[in-house]
């Protein structure tokens, strides 16, 4: 199924249906992508604004990164539902593996915007990283239990030590950014 290009009332309908697919894999990636737009629609936001011109090129460059993880979150929520039903369990681990390493990317760009975006928006900041922060979790717990499947002690091990790494500075990136989100808000 092409989901991308599908209305998210077809997709939500599809995903509470009993098919094999989409299921979690693809709504941690439409998850993941979400975030990704909130980041967009921040950058759109803040560049060639007067207050915000000095960061522009800085803004110009988190834009062209989270417009290409949009894509990816978008191609990746298809392959998710093709990978689940080819019942390879190489291709069901690699999606939300990457769906995984794309969110780690993701949450870098939260932390500039914080400080450099459209103080209107800021609050769009922390949900962009509580999105991203969901969309790895979601996707994490499919790479554990597509390893399990896939019985490779090896490969088992590289990639939950590389997850492990990546899971703890998305999820202190995700704090901090709230936190910093929350003091501007508060002021």
């Amino acid at each position: 199924m092409n989901y991308k290009d599908e209305s998210i009332k077809k997709y939500l309908g599809d995903l509470a249906a009993r098919l094999p697919a989409p299921g979690g894999g693809s709504a941690a990636a439409l998850t993941a992508g979400l975030g990704a737009s909130l980041i967009s629609m921040v950058v759109n936001f803040s560049i060639g604004k007067p207050k915000y011109v000095k960061s522009d090129k800085e803004l110009k460059s988190i834009l062209e990164k989270s417009e290409k993880l949009r894509g990816e979150f978008l191609r990746l929520m298809d392959l998710d539902a093709v990978a689940y039903q080819s019942k390879k369990i190489r291709d069901a681990l690699n999606v939300p593996f990457m769906v995984c390493r794309l969110c780690f990317e993701g949450m870098k760009l939260c932390a500039p915007l914080v400080t450099h975006g459209n103080v209107n928006l800021i609050s769009d900041v922390a949900i962009a990283a509580i999105l991203l922060e969901s969309g790895f979790a979601s996707a994490y717990l499919n790479v554990e239990v597509n390893l399990q499947l896939l019985g490779d002690k090896k490969l088992t091990q590289a990639i939950n030590k590389e997850l492990a790494q990546k899971e703890k500075s998305v999820r202190k990136t995700r704090q901090e950014t709230e936190e910093s989100v929350g003091k501007i808000i508060r002021r």
